[in-house]
């Protein structure tokens, strides 16, 4: 399977993940994203333990050697479950995933990947398409409380505390993405020094570790609860994160310059579960930038 398809597959179950993490974030509880922490840790190290036990090689070294960029990921992560308590998801999502062109430009400026030209207008494509969707987001925002004479509401809109969150996510997840393209191990180039089956296992098993504190923190110490049928969106949210970190680590693996920005664009994906599934609608500027986003993954896909 070459790196194209994993990265589409990527890009259909993380955009699954974004909503249904939306759907289980909930503002009035202040343990909501530990308790997402604790779901993706929990399926993750599940499907950890299932590639070890049916003969994936792994050494417990692997943990400490692609941790940097566990903890980028796993950081951004909480900072970006923290912003969905505060923030839209059509507003978060694409403002965290330009993170694709954070790593694309660390790629290029300090590992010396190159892009040919096409690539490098799919690339522009995609990351003008996310920076676009944001800023449309906002205005739209702005103008429809001026409409409607609602005062604006400083935790749910797009005050400092609020784009605070996704902005930290695009900064950190884009430098684990750059981590990454130095850690995994690429024969033909010679460079990297774990491959992508053991990074993955190693990530999971460290999203599993922080998924224990996390339920230490709040059901031991908080004396709060975490009830399964309750949290049902985590849980899918979860599913939907382990098969979208699958499929990424091996798209990175195999081409990060391209495949970063690329996978970045979900958020497009994200934007139209958000107008499906939570009842909101499109404007035509946002199906115009989705067209954007939508050529410059197809012009990748041709590469």
């Amino acid at each position: 399977m070459n790196w194209f398809i994993l990265t589409l597959i990527a890009i259909l179950f993380w955009s699954g993940s974004d909503l249904f993490s939306k759907m289980g974030s909930k503002s009035d509880d202040p343990y909501s994203h530990w308790k997402m922490v604790m779901a993706v840790g929990g399926v993750m190290g599940i499907h950890a333990i299932v590639m070890i036990a049916t003969g994936t090689p792994f050494s417990p070294v692997d943990i400490i050697t692609y941790l940097p960029a566990s903890f980028c990921y796993i950081l951004s992560m909480i900072l970006g479950y923290v912003g969905l308590r505060y923030i839209e998801l059509s507003v978060s999502s694409p403002v965290c995933n330009s993170s694709g062109a954070v790593a694309a430009l660390l790629c290029f400026f300090f590992l010396g990947e190159t892009m040919s030209a096409i690539q490098l207008l799919g690339v522009v494509l995609v990351c003008v398409g996310v920076f676009a969707l944001s800023v449309i987001e906002k205005r739209k925002d702005d103008a429809q409380r001026m409409l409607e004479g609602v005062a604006a509401d400083r935790k749910h809109t797009h005050s400092i505390i609020a784009i605070t969150f996704p902005l930290l996510y695009c900064l950190i997840d884009g430098l684990g993405t750059f981590v990454d393209a130095m850690l995994l191990l690429d024969e033909e180039a010679g460079t990297g020094v774990i491959a992508e089956a053991q990074a993955n296992i190693a990530y999971e098993l460290t999203f599993l570790l922080m998924a224990v504190f996390a339920f230490v923190y709040v059901v031991f110490i908080r004396k709060g609860k975490f009830e399964v049928p309750r949290e049902r969106p985590k849980l899918i949210a979860a599913l939907c994160e382990t098969a979208g970190q699958f499929a990424y680590i091996y798209a990175i693996g195999a081409n990060a310059i391209v495949a970063a920005p690329m996978i970045s664009s979900y958020c497009v994906a994200s934007l139209l579960w958000s107008r499906l599934f939570l009842k909101e609608k499109l404007t035509r500027a946002q199906y115009a930038v989705i067209a954007v986003a939508a050529v410059g993954i197809v012009i990748l896909g041709q590469e």
